[in-house]
């Protein structure tokens, strides 16, 4: 999976709609190989981020979970230690 797509499901405060399309983005970006598709492209693209965004959201709504809700910032700091320790400077 590409390491620049986030985990969406089962955050405080949740998902938003930004942050589901960035990660469709993410994911046509690395299926299709391009960064930035050309003009004969670009309707094809876009039109696969807005289905990727819109399966995303009625997964995320149907999801279920007993576990409770992750700390978006807590997570984001294990994520800069581990790559901290990972890669360091």
């Amino acid at each position: 999976m590409c390491r620049n797509i986030k985990t969406l499901f089962n955050f405080e405060p949740p998902v938003t709609d930004a942050e589901i399309r960035a990660a469709a983005v993410q994911f046509v970006r690395k299926v299709s190989g391009f960064n930035k598709p050309s003009k004969a492209n670009e309707a094809a693209f876009l039109a696969a981020v807005d289905e990727i965004t819109a399966v995303s959201r009625n997964l995320l709504a149907a999801l279920e979970t007993n576990a409770p809700p992750k700390n978006r910032a807590e997570d984001a700091a294990r994520a800069r230690a581990r790559a901290t320790q990972r890669f360091p400077r």
